[in-house]
């Protein structure tokens, strides 16, 4: 069988097939253009056996095994009773159901075990694969301890990038050596985790936004989960993922299956094209949402826990009349919950404090033509609460102990059926009986000690997947409630969870300087528009920072919108010049929502450059933020990248992000009556920008002529 060929966007994956081993992976890159009969490439992809290794070269397939010589990570991990702890699979069928789709179909006889490997590539160039394990074995368990997929990155690829972070601090990037060893990054959070690396990126030396070569891989899952960059001394490197499976979590029984969440493979020049190729991809889903994303309120450092008709409807109110058109009432309004030490899992209205339930203030805000929202937290459990008094079973807990506590609250099992149930009722109560156009989906701590009781065993599998099916029966059940994915802030980004959610919640931290980082980040992986940006107050609930309306807003602007603030207690002045920013967003979401986002690389670290260029180059908008005190004043050129390079485009900056708050210099000549300058030349010459003070921005925006 000659090796399979597949391109897009720019983007090569030739597969070797010809068996009987599993599939190896011999170009996956830039794209070798029609390059016809590549079974050369078998051949010379083929290296001399190594020095006291196997007298036959090792080929490390998608799922790598040590059968074949392979000594790294293991690709499956189990056992049969201690046995079958090593496989060898053999390929008896390969199939393309679909253009650039491959089914493999191989079992080990002697395992006992039959494995389905799914390897797609998408319009956009992205790779996804998958695995699936059956137990073939008629009356005996198998233990299955992980399935890892991988792809293989060329020598070249001497840097790593990953993330880390905290909550309040999510998506903070690290480099360092691609180096022989192995770079692990374990995830035993229960939950994506803030510290979660969304991306794993192994590139040419110094890769950036806009140059050299970079691969990145991410893991689909919302659970634990395990990332690896793996270099060998014999020249292999690869990048893998998967589950990360607790002990006995997955014990396969006669016939029983295990499937892999997606791990996608992204390859792009430089970090920006990488990004894009997720950004197309998720783009192209049907259930991405294509209404213009609406502006939000959410009420809860307006109002925190001091639900008051009279406060909620004035803040409506104000919201209105700005250009809000969704309000998000958050935690707070259930039985018990005066604040977070009670009432979670008990999902009905305070009668204490909403004697007629949420109807009054449902009813007003959608009379003032805004959407309405709502805060729910439905995995969690306070031990104050009638349902932990009623049900302490349905508790995650093992070894006849209970884990610690996290803001006062337990996790709800969900693999206990009736707990499942019960959700499902209560959360299809509220939809059914309120106009609830959107669901905040909170999930405000770690699993720890998740077991299952009354055994006590690891139950982070099945409640990731208890959760998926929860948000699908809510969605089939009401197809027009947007949800989003909010964990601590930004705790649960992935794209297992966004198969089943309209956005994220970036993060608990509203502060616009910390929000330029976190937002910069989180968009290597998502579009603008899923990503949670709001305009929080003045002073910085989270750091005590103050900052300008503007540089709050213009954070924001580069998301899905939205205010975090108590516009009761503003001034008529913020509150005119945030109806101003709005009006922005409302004309400019069409292009942000739609277009390519673009990084520019700045040789002074303080200053940042972003935007988002139209998909047929017509016009683009630029924010220059100052983040720091700079290193020059003023800062020099700045680069617009992503034009068309042979188009004439004019230049000018956009109210209301053009007041310049800077050093008293003289004004910058172009700043007032703008410039026109080809697409090349602004990527390649640039402009230069004014000088700013720390912690402040602009905007640009270029329109072809």
């Amino acid at each position: 069988m000659k090796p399979l060929h597949w391109r897009a966007a720019g983007v090569s994956l030739v597969l070797d097939c010809a068996g009987p081993r599993l599939p190896r992976v011999l170009h996956w890159g830039a794209d070798l253009g029609a390059a016809g009969d590549l079974t050369g490439l078998a051949v010379t992809a083929i290296p001399q056996p190594a020095a006291n290794t196997t007298d036959e070269v090792v080929p490390v397939s998608l799922l790598p095994e040590q059968s074949a010589g392979w000594l790294g990570t293991p690709g499956l991990t189990g056992h049969r009773d201690g046995a079958a702890f090593s496989t060898c699979f053999t390929v008896f069928d390969v199939t393309e159901p679909a253009a650039r789709r491959l089914t493999v179909t191989a079992r080990d006889s002697a395992a006992a075990l039959s494995l389905l490997l799914d390897v797609e590539m998408t319009e956009s160039g992205l790779i996804r694969q998958r695995a699936t394990l059956t137990n073939d074995d008629p009356a005996s368990l198998f233990t299955l301890d992980g399935l890892l997929p991988t792809l293989p990155v060329p020598a070249e690829a001497t840097e790593l990038l990953d993330f880390t972070g905290r909550h309040l601090r999510e998506r903070i990037p690290q480099r360092q050596p691609f180096s022989v060893g192995t770079r692990l990054r374990d995830n035993r959070r229960g939950r994506t985790g803030a510290d979660a690396t969304i991306i794993l990126a192994a590139g040419t030396p110094g890769f950036s936004f806009g140059a050299d070569e970079v691969w990145g891989v991410h893991v689909g899952w919302s659970g634990n989960h395990r990332t690896l960059a793996e270099r060998t001394p014999t020249g292999v490197s690869l990048l893998g993922g998967g589950e990360l499976l607790l002990a006995g979590e997955v014990r396969l029984p006669p016939g029983g299956t295990y499937r892999t969440p997606w791990l996608y493979g992204s390859y792009g020049h430089g970090l920006d094209e990488l990004s894009a190729r997720f950004h197309r991809y998720l783009r192209a889903r049907p259930q991405h949402p294509r209404s213009p994303r609406p502006v939000i309120i959410n009420t809860w450092e307006a109002v925190y826990f001091d639900h008051d008709l009279t406060k909620l409807t004035a803040l409506a109110d104000a919201a209105a009349q700005v250009g809000v058109e969704r309000f998000v009432l958050d935690d707070g309004w259930f039985r018990h919950r005066r604040n977070d030490h009670a009432g979670l899992g008990d999902w009905y209205t305070d009668d204490t404090v909403w004697p007629k339930g949420l109807h009054p203030l449902v009813d007003h805000v959608r009379r003032l033509g805004m959407q309405f929202g709502l805060w729910v937290e439905p995995e969690m459990v306070n031990p104050d609460s009638d349902l932990a008094r009623a049900h302490p079973d349905w508790i995650m807990a093992t070894g006849g102990r209970r884990p610690p506590e996290a803001r006062h609250q337990q996790v709800l099992d969900l693999g206990h059926e009736p707990a499942y149930e019960y959700l499902l009722t209560r959360l299809d109560a509220l939809l059914s009986e309120y106009d609830i156009a959107y669901l905040k989906w909170d999930h405000n701590r770690d699993l720890i000690e998740a077991g299952h009781s009354p055994g006590g065993e690891a139950g982070v599998h099945s409640q990731t997947r208890q959760l998926y099916r929860l948000l699908d029966e809510l969605r089939d059940r009401h197809p027009g409630v947007e949800i989003e994915s909010c964990a601590s802030g930004g705790s649960r980004v992935d794209l297992g969870i966004l198969e089943r959610t309209d956005r994220v919640w970036t993060s608990d931290c509203n502060d616009a300087l910390e929000r330029q980082a976190i937002q910069r980040w989180t968009g290597m992986l998502l579009p603008p528009e899923m990503i949670g940006a709001h305009v929080g107050p003045t002073v910085a609930h989270t750091t005590g920072r103050t900052h300008t309306l503007d540089f709050r807003a213009g954070t924001a602007l580069f998301g899905h919108f939205g205010i975090e603030w108590d516009l009761t207690a503003a001034s008529a002045a913020d509150r005119d010049r945030l109806a101003a920013w709005i009006r922005l967003y409302q004309q400019l979401r069409g292009l942000l929502h739609s277009g390519t986002v673009v990084r520019g690389d700045h040789p002074d670290s303080s200053l940042w450059v972003h935007g988002v260029v139209a998909e047929d180059r017509s016009e683009a908008v630029y924010a220059l933020v100052s983040v720091a005190t700079g290193v020059w004043s003023p800062p020099g050129r700045v680069r617009l990248p992503g034009l068309e390079p042979g188009a004439t485009y004019r230049i000018a900056p956009l109210p209301p992000g053009d007041q310049v708050h800077g050093p008293t210099l003289s004004p910058l000549p172009w700043w007032a009556d703008g410039a026109e300058l080809t697409g090349r030349t602004l990527e390649v010459a640039g402009v230069h920008a004014p000088a700013l003070f720390p912690e402040r921005l602009v905007l640009v925006r270029a329109t072809r002529r």
